[in-house]
């Protein structure tokens, strides 16, 4: 068998639900493969999780766990903690940590999993194949002069904010638990240290490919771009250039996921090479939050001083990101240079068509449009100037547009009788006015593109200050609210406001 072969569900991401079957289910449920493990060995270290003094589960999806084909009721004890706590390995485990480079703040870096350590590839009953992964479960040959440990707020915003993109409908990492460690993690100070158990279409990062390009070894890169294209886009697999392929097909994703997180208001933070996903999820949730009062220019991470990282700049930052990509490949792609960088250059240049095609599909489904007509850009551009001006929020504003009827529109903060405001609706009214569908069916297209609810910043801190005191009651009833964010009937009043001052002074810190 080559290297980079499944052993189950050979050639594609999901496999099929018979190669679950095939596989037996040991106790709690697991089906754990190894896939990525057969890969060259330049690419990943064995390690094993440390153990920790009283695991204890704070957190755990059963949902997800059902889903996964694992036993729900089993995993909900004291085992399930020993295991999502590192101090037991579930049957089957093979664990290692991956190593990547990662661009952060544009600076190229050596790295890997430092605090993360992969148990395996869990085989869903529905044939689908995950990365189940402890994150802070203990030093790896990649934590330089890390601790590999995290603490229990930052693990537990990962948990709530995953979750809630997930919600959404936004292609993410999911959480699967959250388990205490009964130690101490020292940061700025000393903070309750915890452990993520963290599931993902794969841990296949664009800083994967890169890593492998940096050490020259073009069998190995090889074989990891093949290995991408089975896993992730087995209907590219056996291309005749399969270098091209991925990158073709990674530009495509990064499009439509970062549109996504736009038509939200989503900040990601931390857009180093490391955290972009070739799968096309969302993945690593640091010093990420939601945006309230709209302005492009917004920043949450407390490190991120020039706003490289800035809700604005998220589309032009993960283009950039896929140019490293598209380096990296870059021997892959032709023998011949000059002919490997336009190959290069073309699907680069497919990025920003695609990610306007993406985002203004999904301002028409906000504003209720079912067709198309040329100047919908500068409608949706011109309501969005709007709300900078006037500092209005971003998620109520458009959440009242979704609420309005032939009779008026909802209270939009900050609006008052504002004039521009009042032109601005009459020609929305025109435009909707220009469609075949009825009022009643623009109005639920767009109730199911604009969240009524999102996970506002000072809700998720009110959880996760409680839950550091031990009380988890304020973070179950957040999840709650943020599980439905389309309900515009069974929607909370409270859970829709949004924080003090719009949430301008609002700031998040990475976890390490």
């Amino acid at each position: 068998m080559a290297q980079n072969d499944f052993h189950a569900g050979a050639g594609s991401r999901e496999g099929s639900p018979a190669d679950a079957q095939r596989t037996p289910a040991t106790p709690g449920g697991w089906r754990l493969d190894h896939s990525y493990a057969r890969l060259p060995a330049g690419l990943w270290a064995e390690v094993l999780p440390s153990p920790v003094r009283a695991p204890q589960l704070v957190a755990f999806n059963q949902r997800l766990a059902l889903e996964l084909g694992l036993d729900a009721v089993a995993l909900a004890g004291a085992d399930g903690a020993a295991i999502f706590a590192g101090n037991q390995l579930p049957p089957g485990a093979q664990p290692l940590a991956q190593t990547y480079s990662g661009h952060q703040y544009g600076h190229f870096t050596t790295l890997g999993d430092g605090r993360a350590i992969l148990l395996g590839e869990q085989l869903s009953p529905a044939g689908a194949r995950w990365d189940i992964q402890l994150k802070g479960a203990g030093p790896t040959p990649y934590s330089r002069r890390g601790d590999g440990r995290a603490a229990l707020g930052p693990m537990l915003r990962e948990y709530i904010i995953s979750e809630a993109m997930a919600a959404l409908g936004i292609p993410t990492t999911r959480s699967l638990a959250v388990a205490a460690t009964g130690e101490p993690v020292w940061r700025n100070e000393a903070r309750p240290g915890a452990v993520l158990t963290r599931v993902a279409a794969s841990h296949l990062r664009v800083g994967t490919v890169a890593g492998a390009a940096a050490r020259g070894d073009l069998a190995e890169l090889g074989a990891l771009v093949d290995y991408t294209l089975q896993r992730h886009y087995p209907e590219k697999a056996g291309s005749p250039n399969p270098a091209l392929a991925l990158l073709n097909a990674v530009v495509a994703r990064q499009a439509a996921l970062v549109a996504r997180w736009m038509l939200v208001g989503f900040v990601h933070g931390v857009l180093n090479t490391d955290n972009v996903a070739l799968s096309g999820e969302t993945i690593d949730y640091g010093p990420c939050a939601f945006m309230d009062a709209y302005d492009p220019a917004t920043v949450f991470s407390s490190i991120d001083r020039h706003g490289r990282y800035a809700y604005g700049n998220q589309p032009k930052i993960t283009q950039w990101n896929l140019s490293r990509l598209a380096e990296a490949v870059l021997p892959l792609l032709h023998p011949e240079e000059e002919r490997a960088v336009a190959l290069a250059q073309a699907a680069l240049g497919e990025f920003a068509e695609l990610y306007q095609h993406h985002w203004l599909a999904g301002m028409r489904g906000k504003l209720g449009l079912f067709n198309a007509e040329p100047e919908d850009a500068a409608l949706a551009e011109s309501l969005l100037l709007w709300m900078q001006t006037t500092k209005a929020d971003y998620t109520n504003t458009f959440a009242a547009l979704a609420e309005a009827t032939a009779a008026g529109c909802g209270p939009i903060t900050g609006a008052g009788d504002d004039a521009e405001l009042t032109s601005w609706m009459a020609r929305w009214r025109q435009r909707l006015a220009r469609q075949e569908q009825t009022e009643a069916e623009s109005l639920r297209l767009r109730q199911a593109n604009s969240p009524a609810v999102i996970a506002r910043n000072h809700r998720v801190e009110a959880a996760l200050n409680a839950a550091e005191r031990g009380d988890l009651s304020v973070m179950t009833r957040l999840l709650a609210d943020l599980s439905s964010p389309y309900d515009y009937a069974g929607a909370d009043p409270a859970a829709r406001e949004p924080g003090p001052q719009g949430g301008e002074a609002y700031r998040t810190f990475c976890g390490t």
